[in-house]
Parts: C-alpha cells; sequence; structure tokens
C-alpha cells in the first residue's frame, strides 16, 4: 500500500493516531524563533503526557522566551484535563487542571483557552482539518499545524491560501509515530501556517523560454499546462497550470493564485483539466505578478 494510501485510509476510518516526531517539530520551529518571546503556547490537539510538543516546549521554554505553555488531553467518554506550565515567583511550574468536558478542541472550555493563547502549535485529527483550520482562522491567532498536501484542495482551505491568510511551512514530517510505538511513513504531509518565514521569501528561478510546442494548452480552460515546477516559463504572461506541489516554492511577490483548476472558486463552475480529452491530475493555476505600470 503506498504512503499517501495510508493516510488516506486512515482520514476514511478516522484513524486519527499520529505523533509528531520530535527531530521534526525541531527542524520546523527553528525557523520560527522571533515569535516565541512573550508569548503563551497552546497545544490543543496533545495528549500532554506523550506529545512531543509539549516537550519541546517544555524543554526550551526559557530559551524561547515563553511565558505559558498549555496543552489539553482529550477523553472520547469522560471529562479530561489540561496541563499548564508557567514561570510563577522565578520557579518554572507545572499545574494539572480538571476540565469539566473532554478536551475537544470545539467545546466552549477550549474555545476559551483558544481565545486567550497568542499562538497554536499543534497536530490536529487530520479528519477534522476542514473544521479545524476555520477555526484557527476566524480566532485569528498566530499558528503552526501539521497537515497533509489533500487539505490544500478542499474549497474552504484553498480559499485561505488563495487569499494569503494561510500557506505552507518550510519542511515536511516523512514520518509518524502510533499510540503501540510504531511508525508510519507518509508521502503528502506538510505544515500549514500563518507565520511568516523566510523560504516564502525566496524567488523560484525561471530560465526556460516559452515554447508552445512544449507547454499544451488545456482543452477547456484558457491556460498552458506546466508539469513541474521547474519547468515555469519566464516571460509568459498568461495563466498556467501547475502542480499542487508548486505550494511548497509559492512566493506571493512573484506569483499570483488565479485558482484551483477542479472548483468553482476560480471560473464559476466544476469541470476536469483536460489535454486531448485526458484528465490531468489537478492544477493550481498562477500567473507571473505582474509589474504596476506607471
Amino acid at each position: 500500500m503506498s504512503k499517501n494510501k495510508n493516510l488516506h485510509k486512515a482520514r476514511k476510518a478516522k484513524d486519527d493516531e499520529f505523533y509528531t516526531r520530535l527531530t521534526d517539530i525541531e527542524k520546523e520551529l527553528a525557523h520560527y524563533r522571533s515569535y516565541f518571546e512573550g508569548k503563551s503556547v497552546l497545544c490543543n490537539c496533545d495528549d500532554p503526557e506523550a506529545s512531543n510538543f509539549w516537550k519541546y516546549f517544555e524543554l526550551n521554554f526559557d530559551f524561547l522566551g515563553l511565558t505559558g505553555l498549555t496543552a489539553t488531553h482529550y477523553d472520547p467518554d469522560r471529562p479530561s484535563y489540561r496541563l499548564e506550565l508557567c514561570r510563577c515567583g522565578g520557579k518554572l511550574v507545572k499545574r494539572r487542571a480538571a476540565l469539566t468536558q473532554n478536551g475537544d478542541f470545539r467545546s466552549p472550555e477550549c474555545l476559551e483557552l483558544l481565545r486567550e493563547a497568542d499562538l497554536v502549535i499543534t497536530n490536529p485529527p487530520f479528519s477534522l482539518l476542514r473544521e479545524y483550520i476555520d477555526l484557527l482562522i476566524e480566532s485569528g491567532v498566530k499558528f503552526l499545524i501539521v497537515g497533509t498536501k489533500n487539505a490544500i484542495t478542499y474549497k474552504n482551505v484553498f480559499s485561505y491560501i488563495q487569499d494569503g491568510r494561510l500557506w505552507l511551512g518550510v519542511t515536511a514530517p516523512p514520518e509518524f509515530i502510533r499510540p503501540d510505538g510504531s511508525s508510519r511513513k507518509f508521502g503528502n504531509t506538510c505544515w500549514l501556517t500563518n507565520l511568516e518565514h523566510m523560504k516564502r521569501r525566496e524567488k523560484i528561478l525561471c530560465w526556460r523560454e516559452y515554447d508552445p510546442a512544449e507547454y499544451p494548452r488545456y482543452d477547456n480552460y484558457d491556460a498552458i499546462e506546466v508539469s513541474r515546477v521547474a519547468d515555469i516559463p519566464l516571460g509568459y504572461d498568461g495563466v498556467m497550470g501547475v502542480p499542487i506541489t508548486f505550494l511548497d516554492k509559492y512566493n506571493p511577490e512573484q506569483f499570483e493564485i488565479m485558482g484551483l483548476a477542479n472548483s468553482a472558486r476560480w471560473i464559476g463552475y466544476e469541470c476536469l483539466t483536460l489535454i486531448e480529452g485526458r484528465k490531468v491530475y489537478n492544477r493550481i493555476m498562477i500567473r507571473h505578478k505582474r509589474r504596476p505600470t506607471n
């Protein structure tokens, strides 16, 4: 079974117990150090007793200059608890407090914690990713979460990306730990965030000249097919269809996202991306950012 099929099967079965490895957390969070000074962090989809997110922030609490850390434990059958870390009287104090509800991130208690947090950093259930991202965007909180690239094609998630309210992180967690200690590899996971990072301002090197013979046009879109991000033609002013992996390197100062090919958000109706009647995998429609004219 392929890596992506593993993730699809897990999502369909609501099998969301995939724990992020400490090494993957360290690699990604190294790009956001300036965001933590004087801030409180909420991990509202983590078992604090087992979470590597909690471990990372507990170990680096003073180094990052945090003022608080809270993680909520979810229990489907009974009221749960939250774990808090703060500095009181010069000492680092850990407190366990009971919740009156089960720790679901949608519960009134957890929503109140969300309103109080400066940053949310966690690995939410993949099966609830659409709803979870909506909640974060509506709250206005800064966040960094683990997700899947499949989520990019969700109508709500893609609209946030297109509007510049959400983008991909720097790295990609390749492997996760299961509750039984085993590991599982996936090929399409990513970080989703609204925290700025330097990679987002790096420009894609476009060196190929446009040749109509090398860039077929779609049957049903006024756009050309660019099957590899590395082949985006230099100086082509029209719309181009590129793979979803384009978002790994997307610089909003260099390109404009026009829409998702198989989405009514761009053209007003849903249809497939076709070349001579052959279906092409979903494409993001982009064009070079036009320079303002005097």
